[in-house]
């Protein structure tokens, strides 16, 4: 997800965490990064997202410059989540190009199952940023890394 408030000032509204919010500056710098990730990615078939209110509307940004995804929330993506869980649930889905919103450190363990077969973290996910996995059958291990971008080299792709 992109930029979200600070946990610690959140925490003091007395609000569930699961409720903060993208930033101004978030969304803004957000949408700059999705009009890059369109132009690597011009379609997708599937946006998931985990349902935490950071997550839905750095996915509502994606769906606005993609227009009219196809988005869906699943727990599956939320910061308790296992890896497995989403990952057995990936392998169902028939979409040929699914992004997903989630958390760390969960989307880096699961980006390590995809591509090596162990939850030993290949890298980790800035706010905002984003890579390309090319996975043949949905298994474990089986993934390729065709890229991966920081949220400011997907900012300048958007120029």
């Amino acid at each position: 997800h992109a930029i979200a408030e600070d946990r610690d000032d959140f925490r003091r509204t007395g609000q569930d965490d699961r409720r903060r919010p993208l930033t101004a500056e978030g969304r803004k710098k957000m949408k700059q990064g999705a009009r890059g990730l369109r132009a690597l990615v011009p379609a997708i078939d599937l946006l998931a997202t985990s349902p935490l209110t950071r997550a839905a509307q750095t996915g509502a940004i994606l769906d606005s410059i993609y227009g009219g995804l196809k988005v869906l929330e699943t727990r599956k993506l939320s910061p308790e989540a296992a890896p497995a869980e989403f990952l057995r649930w990936l392998r169902r889905r028939p979409e040929k190009t699914l992004a997903a919103v989630g958390h760390e450190p969960a989307l880096s363990l699961i980006l390590a199952r995809l591509l090596t077969g162990t939850e030993q973290p290949v890298f980790t996910f800035r706010k905002g940023g984003a890579c390309l996995l090319d996975v043949p059958d949905g298994g474990e291990g089986t993934a390729t890394l065709l890229w991966a971008l920081t949220p400011a080299q997907l900012r300048q792709l958007a120029d």
